[in-house]
């Protein structure tokens, strides 16, 4: 069984940093694509980042460009999201999602998804 588990949400203030991880079994995570999405209140749930199997490539959403780095950790099964410069527009519930295929990028590709975890963002 496939287990996505989000942590280190929270609420900061504009200009703060936090780091999200997701930790990931019951895949052969090396060869799972993984990102992050957001779900802003009362929006749809939006593509943020996404990491290839090996971390080789990654893909950016335009607004989190250069405040926002995903990393991997394949012997730990683990992706980071690091997120910098935090904007109140920021806020909203983020979640890791896992594609067998190279890099997905679409809410419709990934396969698995966790259930979240939730960052505010306080001007």
């Amino acid at each position: 069984q496939v287990q996505l588990v989000e942590s280190g949400g929270g609420s900061v203030q504009a200009g703060g940093s936090l780091r999200l991880s997701c930790a990931a079994s019951g895949l052969a995570f090396s060869t799972y694509s993984m990102g992050w999405f957001r779900r802003a209140p009362g929006k749809e749930r939006d593509f943020v980042v996404a990491i290839s199997w090996s971390g080789a490539r990654t893909y950016y959403a335009d607004s989190v460009k250069g405040r926002f780095t995903i990393s991997r950790d394949n012997a730990k099964n683990t992706v980071l999201l690091q997120m910098n410069s935090l904007k109140p527009e920021d806020t909203a519930v983020y979640y890791c999602a896992a594609d067998k295929s190279y890099l997905a990028l679409r809410n419709s590709e990934f396969e698995y998804w966790g259930q979240g975890t939730q960052v505010t963002v306080s001007s």
